[in-house]
């Protein structure tokens, strides 16, 4: 397991964000170091304090030789999660549980019964809290049961001493790897929201030299082909549509370049999409879609797309029924305004609904004209718009005045009940 960092963003005076790394487990593994040196030189005083009672001090002594030079030797192991392999944790905690099994060999039994520490004493503890700083809990408790098994095999019977130390090391150390698993899953949480941070503001630095430079000219040039005319004319036009595409993505990223008008998703007329440009693999989860990003593949050169600086949420269903009857109400434009009408959609957020209008410039729609569309059997207004709509608990409403253009206000609420879901719950 790698060594868990945490990133820190740090705006420098030119180019992209640097990120600087630093460790958060790095004190943990200094403490250990620290621990293991002190807690090697207790038990060696301990054993120092009562050679004249072990049975067979030179077993002792020839094992204190190893603990002292093992300690010293791999304190660059404990330095760091990268340094601490398997490999050294399984040997470390071997020549812990063989310290404890020799204390019969080196010890005497009445010493023993009366309660005298094991040969390694709580230095013990140091492997054990590698194990949980490395792995975590799990592996805590996988070491400290076997100390516990090798402490009760050295005692011979459960002394009320030997549990109670049994105890306390497996739940502090249990403990212990729990707290490090959780500030490590937090450390990942911060260190992606500090990216985020950065990518933001990178992106808004990018926005604002776009801004000055590239934007400016494709603006210009839409509005001199449109003078021009003829293939100058053309070429304005896609530089237009080029400008909508690049200002959408810089100012929000919602969109990832032009879409065909009509469009909910790529290509593929109400497909969802997530903010990725990726269509969506469960269009009928119940979690909510930012309606934004359904609407900005309408934004052309001829259509504006006015909509509020922050997320837009909306149930999934409804968000691809609001998002489609949009795109019918801009046929109906492109149908009888001509190619070159132009469209704005509005989408305003209210506390308790979303209300999407789309607004032409076209000729407007003569009195009468739709009861008598719906009479022949057209029924694009009647079905493919507030058909949609009612279906969700909303509604359309259209104002049209002849020579004046077309309004279309679409109203979704925000609860998720549809007014079918009304009607069965009835």
């Amino acid at each position: 397991m790698a060594v868990r960092e945490k990133a820190v963003a740090v705006r420098g005076k030119a180019g992209p964000p640097k990120v600087m790394r630093m460790s958060v487990e790095q004190p943990l593994w200094r403490a250990l170091t620290g621990y293991r040196i002190l807690t090697m030189l207790y038990a060696i005083g301990l054993f120092a304090n009562s050679y004249e009672g072990f049975a067979r001090p030179w077993v002792a002594v020839a094992y204190f030789c190893v603990l002292f030079v093992w300690t010293l030797a791999t304190l660059p192991k404990v330095a760091s999660a990268a340094n601490c392999t398997k490999r050294f944790l399984t040997a470390d905690l071997t020549i812990a549980l063989a310290g404890i099994l020799l204390t019969p060999v080196a010890d005497t039994h009445e010493r023993i019964a009366s309660g005298a520490a094991t040969m390694p004493s709580i230095w013990t503890a140091g492997s054990v809290l590698a194990f949980a700083i490395k792995g975590g809990w799990r592996w805590a408790a996988f070491a400290s049961t076997l100390v516990a098994v090798a402490n009760l095999v050295e005692r011979g019977s459960p002394a009320r001493d030997t549990v109670h130390n049994v105890v306390l090391v497996w739940v502090a150390s249990i403990a212990i790897g729990y707290v490090v698993e959780v500030a490590r899953a937090s450390e990942r949480t911060l260190a992606r929201a500090l990216e985020i941070e950065a990518a933001t503001r990178e992106r808004e630095r990018l926005a604002r030299d776009i801004h000055d430079s590239v934007l400016q000219v494709l603006a210009m040039v839409q509005r001199r082909g449109a003078v021009l005319g003829g293939e100058a004319g053309e070429l304005g036009r896609m530089a237009g549509e080029q400008e909508i595409a690049l200002r959408a993505l810089v100012s929000g990223g919602l969109a990832s370049g032009p879409r065909t008008p009509g469009h909910v998703g790529a290509g593929v007329p109400g497909t969802l999409v997530d903010p990725a440009g990726e269509p969506d693999s469960d269009p009928d989860s119940p979690d909510p879609v930012d309606l934004r990003t359904l609407l900005v593949p309408y934004a052309t050169s001829t259509v504006t797309l006015s909509d509020p600086g922050a997320p837009v949420p909306l149930a999934r269903a409804a968000a691809k029924e609001l998002a489609a009857a949009v795109g019918a109400a801009l046929d109906n434009v492109r149908k009888h305004a001509g190619e070159g009408a132009r469209a704005w959609i509005l989408v305003e957020d209210e506390p308790d609904s979303v209300v999407v209008t789309v607004r032409d410039d076209g000729p407007g729609i003569p009195e009468g004209r739709l009861a008598q569309a719906e009479g022949e059997g057209r029924l694009g207004v009647a079905q493919s718009i507030r058909g949609r709509l009612r279906d969700l608990g909303g509604g359309a409403e259209l104002i049209s005045v002849p020579g004046q253009g077309t309004e279309v206000e679409l109203t979704v609420p925000k609860a998720g009940q549809t007014a079918r879901g009304k009607a069965e719950k009835r």
